[in-house]
């Protein structure tokens, strides 16, 4: 690549860096990154709701597409074939987290503005006034109709005694994460504890 085109890059088009890129151009990518890097991030935040998981994923999205550069035939942008590249990726990760519908109710409520933080810490106990051996029967049976990550945050909290950062370190997921997980678990909990209670007052 001739030097005098190093200046060129700002001012070149995409297809030009393209081009360039495909000859081995390290920069002439790295100005195709500077430009539409916000734009594929925005794009995996939307989908993932998690800013780690938006970064790494587009991040991978950017190797891919230098690995697959050949593969660009200019049938549409180079940004809309970026684009298809980081949501095929945060698609696969959905996936493989088998919680889509779940997360994205936990995600939008973390969206809100974690309705949970300003929730009293103390909530009715729905087992008051069971027995110790029934309570425990109960609370096994209803513990195994959670999801997994439901089940994992509560049984952190409220039997290990963990803070939410500590659980949200061990898990692997944000700490707004981690109060939502924990109000839907103990929403459906003490729904599923309700109805015995119920019987014991009748």
């Amino acid at each position: 690549m001739p030097m005098s085109l190093k200046n060129d890059y700002p001012s070149a088009t995409d297809e030009q860096l393209v081009g360039w890129s495909r000859e081995g151009d390290t920069e002439a990518f790295e100005q195709l990154v500077f430009r539409h890097r916000d734009k594929i991030f925005a794009r995996a935040l939307m989908m993932m709701r998690n800013e780690e998981e938006a970064l790494d994923l587009s991040q991978e999205a950017w190797v891919k597409s230098w690995q697959r550069l050949h593969q660009f035939q200019g049938e549409s942008s180079f940004a809309t074939w970026m684009t298809r590249i980081v949501i095929n990726l945060c698609l696969d990760q959905i996936r493989r987290q088998k919680k889509m519908r779940a997360e994205s109710i936990e995600q939008m409520e973390e969206d809100l503005g974690g309705v949970e933080r300003h929730m009293p810490i103390e909530h009715a106990n729905p087992t008051e006034g069971l027995e110790n051996d029934e309570l425990r029967k109960r609370i096994d049976e209803a513990m195994g109709k959670l999801t997994e990550a439901h089940r994992t945050v509560l049984a952190l909290h409220e039997f290990q005694g963990l803070e939410y950062k500590e659980i949200a370190k061990r898990v692997g997921i944000s700490i707004g994460t981690v109060m939502s997980r924990l109000f839907y678990a103990r929403r459906r909990m003490a729904s599923l504890l309700q109805g015995l209670k119920r019987e014991r007052k009748e």
